[in-house]
C-alpha cells in the first residue's frame, strides 16, 4: 500500500477473532446511521451524516480474523469541491497477532494528504479507529456518532 494513504494502527489484548467481530459491527464504533449489513461479504450498506457526508460501501473482502476491506462505491461530501473524493477507494482493516496481543492496521487506500478532505477525514478516522473502535474492542463499548463533534471542530456545521 502506498505510504501516501492514510494509515494508523493500535494493539489490544484481545484475540484476532474478537477484533474481527468488533470491526464488522460498524454501528457500535462508527455510526448508528448505517442502513444495511456490515458483516457479510458482498453486502452493500449506506452511511450518512446529515447532508455533510453520504456514502455507499460494499464489503468487498473478508479473511476471517485477518482482514476486512470495504470498497466505497459512491461518496458525496458537501464541504469540498470534489464531492466524490472517496469514490472507488478502499477502507482496509488488517488484523495480526502481535506478541500477546493483536494489532489492527487501518488504511484508507485513496485518502492522501493532497486530497481536499484529508485534514477532516484523517481526523475523523483517527477519532473513530484509535478511540471508538479500540475502546469497543478493549472494553466492549465504542463511541459511535461523534460526527457532530468532529464536524464542529472543522466548522462544517
Amino acid at each position: 500500500m502506498n505510504e501516501q494513504n492514510y494509515t494508523t494502527s493500535f494493539t489490544v489484548d484481545q484475540t484476532p477473532a474478537e477484533v474481527f467481530a468488533a470491526i464488522q459491527d460498524a454501528r457500535a464504533w462508527w455510526s448508528e446511521e448505517i442502513d444495511g449489513e456490515t458483516d457479510k461479504l458482498g453486502a452493500v450498506y449506506y452511511y450518512h451524516f446529515k447532508d455533510i457526508h453520504r456514502c455507499t460501501i460494499k464489503v468487498s473482502e473478508q479473511v476471517s480474523n485477518r482482514k476486512i476491506v470495504w470498497h466505497v462505491l459512491h461518496n458525496d461530501f458537501n464541504f469540498i469541491q470534489d464531492k466524490s473524493e472517496w469514490n472507488d477507494s478502499d477502507i482496509v482493516f488488517e488484523i495480526a497477532k502481535k506478541g500477546a496481543g493483536t494489532e489492527v492496521r487501518f488504511t484508507h487506500v485513496g485518502l492522501a494528504p493532497a486530497d481536499e478532505c484529508y485534514k477532516v477525514c484523517s481526523d475523523a478516522w483517527g477519532t473513530y479507529i484509535n478511540g471508538s473502535l479500540k475502546d469497543l474492542i478493549a472494553t466492549g463499548k465504542g463511541h459511535p456518532n461523534q460526527n457532530v463533534e468532529i464536524a464542529g471542530k472543522h466548522d462544517l456545521l
